[in-house]
Formats: C-alpha cells, structure tokens, sequence
C-alpha cells in the first residue's frame, strides 16, 4: 500500500501492540518515539501514556491521575516529551519516566476568546491557553503550541518556559485559524500547522510570518516531519469528529460533494504529494476513520493513532473495537 514516485510505501502490521490483560486505549489522541525507538501512546483510557518498545512489547505507563484529556504529545531530540491536555489548557513538560519538568499555562483556567463549549465560537485570538492541541520544538530550543479548540493561535515560548510571542486570529484568510489542530518544525525553524476546519497546512516563518499554504488535505489533525524531511499529514475527512454548526460555519463537503474518507498523506517540504493511503473501509487494516496523531521512528516505520470513540463510535457511525493505533512498517525496496 501507498507507494509514492520517490519510492515511499509502507506495510501495516495487524496486532502490534501488548497490551496488559484488561487494559484500552479507549482512543489514541497521539504517538510519538524517543531516540531509542521507544513508543508512547497517549491516550484516553486508565492509563494515559502507555510505551512500548519498536517490536510492541510493553515497558512502562503512567501519567494516572494527572490529565484531565489527553491530546497531542511529541518528543523533542532531547528526549523531553510535551504533552498537550485540552481538558485543562496545559502542556506539561515531562522526562520520559513521566516525572514533571513544568507546566504550561494554568490548569483548569482558559484564556479569554469568547468561547463557550460547545455552543460559542471562537471570537478573538488570546493568549495561553483555551483547550490547547498540540506543540512542537523548534531547532533553536523554543516550543510552538497549536492553541485550537478555544482558541486560534500559536505560542511561541523559550526554552525555560517563557511565552515568547503569539500569532494568529479567527478567520479563513493567511495566519487564521479555524481550529489549529497539529504543529510541526522543519530544520530550518519553518512552521507547518495543520489548520484543520479551514483544511489546509499553513506554513510560516519561525517568527510567524505567512509563506504558504497546501490545500489538498481534507481537515487535517496532526502533521509530522522526519529525518528525511519527508512531511506526514493525519486527515481526518468529512465523517468523523464534525465540530457543531453552532461552533463555527460548515466545512466544505469535499470533491464532488460526498463525504471523503480519513487518510494519511506524505508530502514534501514543498508540498508535493509523495503517497497517500486510507480507503472508504474505515477499519480495514490500514485504512482509517479518525486519524489524530502520528509519528515515525528512526527506522521509518510510521504509527497513527486514532480517536475511534469521540470521533463517532459512541455515536454509532463506526464500532467501537475499531483500531485505535496502527504500525506501518516502511518497506525499502
């Protein structure tokens, strides 16, 4: 499945992960390895970040107690991990045993944005954080925080925690935001947010000025950029995890007015479209119905977790033992 002309495919290994007895991820909000492979799972059930080793045998959890809703984690090349909680507007700094570094923002306090779960919009940018999505180091130390739900703007803070500048506002135009959902650095300090109700990846400057934007991603949730500088792009589609009408105005339906499904797409730095992969068989191996966070190893190997339950399982739309996290093995030919 998904070859691409430079020759990147990949390969899903059905039943990876060892879960101990009795143990869910209920859903996946997001994965993320360490610089020996490690595997963390974030994720919504009784124990929170779940890590594994590469082959998928168990090695550690924890993080009980502590968040109130997981939702994005990455790994700086230092091994601290960040974890973004939008049930209490913080992202914790941590080591990789899950002791605390710090935290960002305040628990249980939103900025004010004129937001309202789930019956107001966002009505202006403010500062950390209201419901914040997800973060990402840059190259020079500093830590970019997609801020979305409650919000429509990236923080920028130095590396000891201090909140930098910010940028962004409400809207469909270059450095608005309908739901900043997914953040990622490129090497050169390039910003690449995944802009998911305006489905787009918009690209900036390490200081926040407009570049670019791609358009041929459908609401996408999480974005990831490898040693190779290839680009992973986790598009939710135009089935699962609908924000309300009342939120903000509709997402567009997608080609030829139905309903795409979820997919995982690679590009370029350029965004170029490497290879793409999901089908309309949303829990077939491989394919997808709400693709949330995905990350690849050193070896290339590529894992996307997903949010099964909230984004339509408890409703019915999909069952509910539908995959929550899948491998792909990169396949090198």
């Amino acid at each position: 499945m998904g070859a691409g002309a430079q020759g990147i495919e990949f390969e899903v290994v059905q039943g990876w992960e060892q879960l101990p007895e009795g143990w869910s991820f209920v859903d996946v909000a997001g994965v993320a390895t360490d610089s020996a492979d490690r595997v963390y799972v974030f994720c919504r059930g009784e124990h929170p970040v779940i890590v594994f080793d590469r082959d998928g045998r168990f090695l550690d959890a924890w993080g009980e107690g502590v968040f109130t809703n997981a939702h994005g984690i990455c790994i700086g090349p230092d091994d601290t991990v960040y974890c973004a909680d939008n049930g209490d507007h913080t992202v914790r700094v941590l080591r990789t045993d899950g002791t605390l570094i710090r935290t960002l923002g305040q628990a249980g306090v939103a900025s004010d944005t004129g937001f309202v779960p789930w019956t107001h919009p966002v009505t202006r940018s403010a500062g950390p954080f209201n419901m914040v999505t997800n973060a990402a180091p840059g190259p020079d130390g500093r830590l970019y925080v997609a801020d979305g739900y409650g919000n429509a703007a990236v923080h920028v803070f130095g590396p000891d925690g201090d909140h930098r500048f910010s940028w962004g506002e409400p809207g469909t135009g270059p450095g608005q935001f309908r739901l900043p959902h997914g953040i990622a650095v490129d090497r050169s300090g390039r910003v690449y947010v995944a802009d998911r109700e305006n489905s787009r990846i918009q690209v900036f400057t390490a200081e926040g000025a407009y570049l670019t934007e791609w358009t041929d991603v459908l609401r996408p949730d999480d974005v990831y950029i490898d040693a190779d500088e290839n680009c992973y792009v986790a598009e939710l589609g135009y089935r699962a995890g609908k924000m309300p009408s009342s939120m903000m105005a509709p997402a567009p339906a997608g080609p030829s007015g139905h309903d795409p499904h979820a997919r995982v797409s690679v590009f370029t730095l350029d965004g170029e479209i490497v290879t793409r992969f999901g089908n309309d068989d949303a829990c077939a191996p491989g394919s997808f119905f709400a693709p949330h966070g995905l990350w690849a190893d050193s070896h290339g190997d590529l894992y996307v977790g997903e949010v099964i339950a909230a984004g339509g399982g408890r409703a019915g739309l999909v069952p509910l033992d539908c995959h929550a996290l899948q491998k792909f093995v990169r396949v090198r030919r």
